[in-house]
């Protein structure tokens, strides 16, 4: 069952798998991609024919694509999310856990005759550059053409991962059908001990492009914990003055600015530094121990999956220039002119077009509470090609990686935590970014203010016990003979009216720059109870004209306030039990002390 050309591999456990599933799904074909130029215009004629795609207008957004998902798969389903293993201890409280022998049989039974009429498609892919010690090898197999067209962005594709995988090279088995689209029957399950990826039931990418969250995180930390590197949900970004080029991670949790982080633009306060920003990823960073002793990260993906709502020229101007040719554009308003918008984005609105329910939209119309009929989801999606971004670096598929000099962590809190702060240690580093928290915005669902604990930004994707994975980042601090150094920052930081107190995006250089002299051994601070702060003239605030009394504010520790917040950490913490390291339990007794210390406000 083969259509198109057969690419060639003598991987008789592959093919066996291959076999096997399509002996479950019967398909009415088995494709294996190439990842040809010519395949890729072969699938989009496909999915433009079966009114799964809609190209744009060919000369304002060249090689892009519109498409809609069903209104009841539009994000990531984590209540649907499941870690399969034997052990129900080894998944921790902060995840769901089914059984291997559930998982397989439950889902087999969707899965079975699911692609009757379908054409099943074989996607070798290569998380990571092909054949760097970072990367990773896995095989999708899907009944979507959309599925196929995005791994083909965010991921390396086709004979030269098969080349590499050789005869009997290991890969992670990820198998993916929409099924019927039921969200009744949608589950996504992981298989960490099988190396074994199942989605069924939806269509959404992050569910259904598994090389993304699914691979790159929730199994990939499972594995790095085996065998000694880190997978985390960072941005990796390098900043460059006089032809040295220093590199930084960041996890944020979602709402904080991480894409925009990433392809920061230099404020016009700081021209004259000759600063230049050079983005390496947005989303994920592998972490190894390099041969001098210094961690060194590597981006496993090759596209960027942005949320469009709120993408604009002030927030992210290398984005909007990143979606401008060959995107596939998901759940965004639709423009009668083939034009593509959403709120909070570029420009007017179109006069009239299509909104992402497939429902017919004009600027004024409402829904059925009389509030603005929405264009976009969202989390309407783009997805583009990384090489694409006017601020990628020039090494962001080097091998090797690139050096880490400083880990930054940080949240939305309005009053608590200030600009930026240095940790004592790796250890107390470590606790700064398992207490990770952001207070939830009106857009986010709960209730608003209330405080969400999401530790290092992965809550949702660590595939193990988190108390084992604050163990892993202990170990790790251990295997690191020159270990970056770990902050803290928080760009949300509101005074008495509710006003931000700091700009935020370009601005943000500002910080980094602190950030990276005390990486160095050098920059001005004063030490407080949770950390090391700027001294009050160690930020360079040149053409920013903060109100009076507004960096005060801003680098303000309160021991009352951090002191009210132990109760939450200690109830958060609780839930680990012995698997919480005693390392953080010794942490968290010593903040609590050096706390009773007065702090001048």
């Amino acid at each position: 069952m083969l259509e198109w050309g057969m690419i060639n591999t003598k991987h008789a456990k592959l093919k066996a798998w291959v076999d096997e599933v399509a002996g479950i799904c019967t398909p009415d074909a088995v494709v294996w991609v190439d990842g040809s130029e010519a395949e890729k215009k072969r699938l989009e004629k496909r999915g433009v024919a079966r009114g799964q795609l809609l190209p744009l207008d060919p000369e304002k957004f060249p090689g892009c694509f519109y498409s809609r998902s069903k209104p009841n798969d539009v994000a990531r389903t984590e209540h649907l999310t499941y870690i399969c293993t034997k052990d129900k201890e080894a998944v921790g409280p902060t995840n769901n856990w089914m059984s291997p022998e559930e998982g397989y049989r439950k889902a087999r039974e969707i899965l079975k005759g699911s692609m009757v009429g379908h054409t099943l498609y074989v996607i070798p892919f290569s998380m990571g550059p092909v054949g760097s010690p970072f990367s990773k090898i896995g095989v999708e197999l899907t009944d979507s053409i959309y599925v196929v067209l995005n791994m083909r962005i965010m991921t390396r594709i086709g004979q030269p991962v098969l080349d590499q995988l050789g005869t009997d090279g290991e890969f992670v088995k990820c198998l993916h059908s929409k099924a019927d689209l039921d969200v009744n029957k949608r589950m996504i399950l992981h298989f960490p001990e099988d190396n074994t990826i199942w989605s069924v039931g939806s269509a959404y990418g992050g569910n259904a492009l598994l090389g993304k969250k699914c691979l790159a995180l929730r199994i990939a930390s499972w594995q790095a914990r085996k065998e000694g590197w880190m997978a985390e949900h960072m941005l990796i970004l390098g900043v460059e003055q006089n032809g040295r080029t220093e590199y930084v991670v960041a996890a944020f949790p979602s709402a904080c600015g991480k894409t925009n982080l990433a392809m920061l633009i230099p404020p016009e306060g700081l021209k004259g530094k000759g600063y230049k920003i050079w983005t390496v990823g947005d989303d994920i960073a592998w972490l190894r121990v390099g041969p001098d002793g210094r961690l060194w990260a590597c981006n496993p993906e090759a596209g960027f999956f942005g949320v469009a709502v709120g993408t604009n020229s002030k927030s992210n101007p290398n984005a909007i220039k990143t979606v401008q040719k060959n995107t596939i554009f998901t759940n965004v308003l639709l423009g009668d002119d083939l034009s593509v918008w959403w709120e909070d984005g570029e420009g007017a609105p179109p006069s009239s077009g299509t909104n992402w329910e497939g429902k017919p939209w004009k600027p004024d119309f409402k829904d059925k509470d009389g509030k603005p009929l929405l264009g976009a989801h969202p989390n309407s999606r783009f997805t583009a090609p990384a090489g694409q971004c006017p601020s990628i670096a020039s090494n962001w598929e080097d091998p090797k990686g690139v050096p880490i000099s400083a880990i930054i962590f940080g949240g939305r809190r309005e009053r608590l935590a200030p600009l930026v702060f240095e940790s004592l240690d790796w250890n107390h580093g470590v606790y700064v970014g398992a207490t990770v928290a952001s207070e939830r915005t009106a857009a986010q669902t709960g209730k608003v203010g209330e405080v969400r604990r999401d530790p290092m930004a992965m809550l949702p994707f660590c595939g193990y016990n988190m108390g084992d994975y604050f163990g892993h980042w202990i170990a790790m601090g251990a295997k690191i003979p020159k270990p970056p150094k770990i902050f803290h920052v928080n760009w949300f930081r509101k005074d008495a009216t509710g006003k931000f107190l700091w700009p935020g995006y370009g601005e943000n250089l500002r910080v980094l720059e602190w950030i990276l002299a005390r990486a160095r051994g050098e920059g001005k601070a004063d030490q407080t109870p949770i950390g090391w702060l700027p001294a009050k003239d160690a930020l360079d605030l040149s053409g920013l004209n903060l109100p009076a009394g507004a960096l005060d504010q801003l680098l303000s520790v309160k021991p009352e306030e951090w002191t009210a917040e132990l109760e939450g950490v200690k109830a958060f913490f609780d839930q680990f039990g012995a698997k919480l390291p005693k390392e953080l339990a010794k942490q968290f007794e010593a903040l609590k002390e050096r706390l009773k210390t007065k702090v001048a406000a």
